[in-house]
């Protein structure tokens, strides 16, 4: 099974929006690890 590419897209913008990272910094997490952090920015700033 494959990730949509439009959703691997908008959890990199958010979490460069938010935390300011570089695009390969976030690319280079697992996808779990990726989730993990939108969850926690998601719940910082809802």
């Amino acid at each position: 099974m494959t990730y949509a590419a439009d959703r691997i897209h908008e959890e990199v913008a958010y979490l460069a929006y938010h935390l300011h990272w570089p695009l390969d910094q976030i690319l280079d997490l697992e996808h779990a690890d990726r989730l993990r952090y939108v969850g926690h920015v998601g719940r910082l700033t809802g």
